[in-house]
């Protein structure tokens, strides 16, 4: 691996070439914040798609797509003499420095655990802290990542079940409340129910120490290997996917998920 000393030559090299590209080049000169931001979400997913896949090099790769716009952000701010990458540097390194306080002060934390019960009351001290325990959610996030932090914040200062397993009494009575509003149906309220049911069930998740976004990814890309299985299948047999009977179908769909369990 790298010294520090070559870590540091580095990012002195990407900044530099930043500074070029701005400089030179017509399509980075015309780049702002907002023109950005599209760009930066999207190089996120890209990271986290590598990520679920275990690909270190795809990893590496989209790592640096977003190292890129952080530098870029930072070169733009600093043209506006807002803040530069120092600045930004700094303050997290303050952040960080100030949230771990059993490190870098006297506090005492000997577990993960013990250093989460306090994360929540550390932040709301910060100069600049979130006046809220929830208001440091940002509500642009997916909603489905939204209600795992909103409810893990929650926890963080003392909101949750005395005991996991009572998790699932509420999953069941959102589920039964649903059943309700489908029987009834008013369209209104079984997307409510829907969305509650849903809730308690990333609650649940977060209880037993599973993380929702992965999971349903994970059932995401199943369903598209033996779907495309199945659509094989259908070309091989030479029909259209939608001239298969739904029992064809299902046997193509049950081959593909028995090769799976197979290779486990």
């Amino acid at each position: 691996m790298n010294t520090t000393e070559e870590k540091l030559k580095a990012f002195q090299r990407l900044l530099d070439v930043m500074d070029e590209l701005r400089l030179k080049c017509p399509w980075d000169k015309k780049q702002t914040f907002e023109s950005l931001r599209a760009n930066t979400i999207e190089e996120a997913y890209e990271l986290c798609d590598a990520i679920m896949k275990k690909d270190m090099k795809e990893i590496r790769k989209e790592l640096g797509d977003v190292l890129l716009h952080i530098v870029f952000y930072s070169k733009i701010a600093s043209e506006t003499e807002d803040f530069d990458i120092a600045d930004v540097c700094n303050s997290l390194c303050e952040k960080l420095i100030f949230r771990h306080p059993h490190v870098f002060g006297e506090g005492a934390a000997k577990t993960a655990g013990e250093v989460e019960q306090t994360w929540e009351q550390i932040k709301r001290k910060e100069k600049d802290g979130n006046e809220t325990v929830l208001s440091g959610v940002p509500d642009a996030l997916p909603a489905l990542i939204k209600s795992y932090r909103i409810q893990d914040k929650a926890r963080n200062v003392g909101f949750d079940w005395k005991e996991k397993e009572d998790v699932w009494d509420k999953v069941k009575e959102e589920f039964d409340e649903l059943q309700a509003e489908v029987k009834n149906m008013d369209a209104e309220k079984m997307e409510e129910e829907f969305g509650d049911l849903m809730f308690s069930m990333i609650n649940a998740a977060r209880l037993y120490k599973i993380n929702p976004e992965n999971a349903l990814e994970k059932s995401n890309q199943k369903f598209i290997r033996r779907f495309n299985y199945v659509e094989q299948k259908s070309i091989e047999k030479g029909v259209e996917l939608k001239d298969l009977s739904l029992e064809e179908m299902d046997q193509y769909w049950n081959e593909a998920k028995l090769k799976e369990q197979n290779k486990k």
